[in-house]
């Protein structure tokens, strides 16, 4: 996580909005947006709320989102509302003439704070000793830019939860064994759909005192796919308790939910895919359809207001939006805006140029697999 660059000379103070009114915040946010104009393109995550989403020039996944930004010519500054790795890729992709900036620093990601560069090399430097050169790193987008440059720096590549199962097929092609991570959910289901059986993973577990002997069963040479102990805080909420309950309330319920949920949730969901593509079976769906699923609330919640033909509901009661994305919130970005309006750059993500190139070189050769589905709808898991 990037430390909080100083203020520029002249630029104004974050607490001086802390005090500001919602009404305030919308009507100097609009007028922030038309002095920049297309000098400045706004991204909104889909985890983001209704207040932050309705100043974004374009919504979708982090990587869609950066592939956008780059597109942008007359863009000089990319403001992403998104967490910290997104920035960050997007700092990889962008042109030379653009920025990139992070409404708030501390809109980290825990999933990908809980695989440093350190634990990485010496989880990798063990296995490989054990095992030889066998091992593709295969690391999920959601991800620092430090992980991304090892793979790209070892012959490895980047997935997205749209396409993880073809970013191991072609990986399983190359060498017979995959370090997976940071989220050992997506990686367990993939494989799982992909007909890899469970005694053919492996767990591993950073924390542990004793590396070796807690992570025993990835030096088994039986071992496929080692899978990094990682998880989202906020998928991992999701249990197969909470599918028996709507069933039971609506045998016609459709479950839905994302691969980043735990093992016994994808199996007994109806559906299982990326972001995209619980939007597109929303959207493809007959009015009157019951859905709970399993995802971001803030994105539930946008699904409900959009198709109000449709019964749609998170399948957790009471589940809280994701805390980190939640800190992009109104003032933040009103105080980029403004910022920026005035000529002052707050909140710049810079990656190094070392490792910038590293982490490209394992993007591309995610794009360079053929229907990658990078920025395409992405598929749902086979179940069976």
């Amino acid at each position: 996580m990037a430390l909080m660059s100083p203020l520029p000379v002249g630029a104004r103070a974050f607490a001086t909005y802390t005090g500001l009114d919602a009404e305030t915040i919308h009507a100097r946010t609009i007028e922030a947006r038309a002095k920049l104009g297309s000098k400045a393109v706004v991204l909104g995550h889909h985890y983001q709320r209704e207040s932050i989403i309705e100043f974004a020039d374009f919504r979708g996944d982090s990587f869609k989102l950066s592939q956008l930004a780059a597109q942008q010519d007359a863009a000089d500054t990319i403001v992403f509302c998104g967490v910290h790795f997104m920035a960050e890729s997007a700092d990889v992709l962008r042109q030379a003439h653009q920025t990139v900036v992070l409404p708030d620093m501390k809109a980290g990601c825990s999933m990908a704070d809980m695989a440093s560069i350190e634990d990485v090399e010496e989880a990798w430097d063990r296995l490989v000793k054990a095992h030889g050169d066998v091992f593709t790193p295969v690391t999920y987008m959601n991800s620092t830019a430090a992980l991304k440059a090892f793979c790209g720096a070892r012959g490895g590549v980047v997935c997205t939860s749209s396409n993880a199962a073809q970013v191991l097929e072609w990986a399983w092609a190359r060498k017979p064994k995959v370090f997976f991570f940071p989220d050992q959910h997506l990686g367990r289901n993939t494989s799982f759909s992909m007909g890899v059986p469970l005694e053919q993973m492996a767990e591993w577990d950073w924390r542990a005192e004793d590396l070796s002997g807690a992570n025993a069963r990835a030096f088994d040479p039986a071992t496929r796919i080692v899978l990094w102990k990682g998880f989202c805080s906020v998928h991992t909420k999701f249990a197969k308790s909470q599918i028996d309950e709507v069933r039971a309330a609506d045998p016609a319920v459709k479950v839905l939910v994302h691969p980043e949920t735990p093992f016994e949730v994808v199996r007994n969901a109806d559906l299982v895919g990326s972001t995209e593509f619980i939007i597109e079976q929303v959207r493809a769906a007959a009015p009157g359809t019951h859905w709970a699923i399993g995802t971001e609330i803030n994105l539930v919640h946008r699904l409900a207001l959009e198709h109000p033909d449709q019964n749609i509901h998170s399948l957790q009661k009471n589940v809280c939006p994701c805390a980190t994305m939640n800190r992009i919130d109104p003032a933040h970005l009103l105080w980029t805006l403004e910022n920026l309006a005035e000529g002052h750059v707050v909140n710049p993500i810079r990656v190094p140029d070392d490792i910038k190139r590293d982490a490209r070189l394992a993007l591309d050769r995610m794009l360079a697999l053929k229907g990658s589905g990078a920025v395409a709808v992405g598929v749902g898991l086979a179940k069976d």
